[in-house]
């Protein structure tokens, strides 16, 4: 339950560091904005694939394929739902936008936060199920492509929050709040594959397809467009061999 707990706080604090970084710099070059999205896009993809993917394949026994294959396809239509909901939690909390001078850069600002708090919840939930397996690499896989692919995302979230006009404080919250997201989301994953193993290869691949959402979906859109493709995409391909090689060599050492 330590490891849990560690792991937890750890990829919640990752979104911490990263939006103090993000107070200290406020506005990021393109250039490596893109590059550091890609480099987490890289790591990300191998964490879905080593940490989740293959153990779901592997633990579903002779359906393991077709089980993955679901798994995954529901993980991403969850995010798809969550994401339409978004815009409706706008009404839903009250908030009136032309009572601020940025209204329509307020109302942007509440969505990117509200996208970003569902997109942590599933993170979370997928390292969390990564325990599940019971091999230490493969927690560190997608505990470490989820911490590294927070620290850039926590230094995002804050530049547009002060340019709506709100206070250094709120947004401080804002992105703690954020963090805590994963922590729970840790928590839930952890403890229901505990509870029922029998859920753990349909949770692996879940969690699997949620990752390979956002990064289909967020990540790597985000890095195209700007005129620095080609950094963004090998600094996804380094992303991805750096974490092949951090989770071989893990998994050779008898961790």
């Amino acid at each position: 339950m330590k490891w849990v707990v560690l792991t937890a706080l750890a990829i919640g604090m990752a979104t911490v560091i990263g939006s103090g970084i993000g107070f200290l710099v406020k506005e990021i070059p393109t250039r490596y904005k893109d590059a550091v999205n890609g480099f987490s896009a890289g790591i990300m993809l191998c964490a879905a694939i080593i940490g989740l993917i293959q153990p779901a394949v592997e633990t579903g026994g002779s359906f393991g394929a077709l089980i993955c294959g679901v798994g995954v396809m529901c993980g991403a239509l969850f995010l798809t739902l969550m994401n339409r909901l978004a815009p409706r939690l706008y009404g839903i909390m009250g908030i009136d936008p032309s009572a601020n001078t940025n209204g329509k850069c307020l109302q942007s600002t509440f969505l990117f936060i509200v996208a970003m708090g569902i997109h942590h919840v599933p993170e979370g939930i997928a390292a969390g199920v990564s325990f599940g397996t019971g091999n230490v690499s493969d927690v560190i896989a997608v505990a470490g492509g989820i911490a590294v692919q927070n620290i850039p995302e926590g230094m995002i979230i804050i530049s547009p929050m002060l340019h709506a006009g709100i206070s250094k404080m709120r947004t401080s919250v804002i992105a703690l709040c954020i963090g805590f997201m994963e922590v729970l989301g840790t928590f839930f994953g952890y403890f229901a594959v505990t509870v029922a193993k029998e859920i753990l290869p349909f949770a692996l691949a879940f969690a699997g397809g949620t990752m390979l959402y956002v990064i289909c979906d967020d990540v790597i859109p985000e890095t195209h467009g700007n005129g620095f493709d080609t950094l963004a995409t090998y600094s996804a391909l380094v992303g991805f061999c750096l974490m092949l090689l951090l989770d071989f060599y893990i998994e050779h050492m008898g961790c």
